[in-house]
């Protein structure tokens, strides 16, 4: 289940057709506020902040925009495959149809980096990108991100954290 144990079938989306890469990303940051009971504004301001220190997109079709905020205490994550494909600014220029976005909470940033870490090696497979990019469900995307979750399924679970909404980041 990616390096996650809180991606559910309700954080993934399939097909998302939007007009750029910011229609994208206000869209994934009202998702994830509405799941959470953050404030989107302040998602898709945290999000764009951390894109502005230069894209989020690591290559191959695939896209990880992050943000840390002080907002919340565990991690919130959600898959979002993108049809038409986006210019993501990608380091090898190729649009993007993958994106896994995470919220951390800023008391946790320690932990953010080998949790990226983790994702990046799991979507370097071939065959896991061929599937996520095939799968025609919610739960066909958990089976494959389940599949090779293993022992790096170590992140705390969301359904055990209680979201405090902060009035600013």
């Amino acid at each position: 289940m990616v390096t996650f144990k809180n991606l559910s079938e309700e954080d993934i989306t399939l097909d998302l057709a939007t007009k750029g890469k910011h229609s994208a990303l206000s869209r994934i940051a009202v998702k994830l506020a509405r799941r959470t009971g953050l404030d989107d504004r302040a998602v898709l301001r945290g999000i764009c902040r951390r894109e502005r220190l230069g894209s989020t997109a690591i290559g191959r079709g695939i896209a990880v925009p992050h943000a840390l905020l002080r907002s919340i205490s565990s991690p919130v994550a959600s898959f979002t495959r993108l049809a038409p494909l986006i210019d993501f600014n990608s380091p090898d220029s190729d649009p993007v149809d993958l994106v896994f976005t995470l919220l951390w909470p800023h008391s946790e940033v320690r932990t953010l980096l080998p949790a990226l870490s983790r994702l990046f090696r799991m979507v370097r497979a071939p065959l896991i990108r061929d599937g996520l990019r095939l799968a025609r469900s919610p739960e066909e995307v958990m089976a494959i991100l389940v599949s090779e979750a293993g022992p790096i399924n170590d992140i705390p679970s969301r359904t055990n954290a209680t979201y405090s909404v902060a009035k600013a980041n």
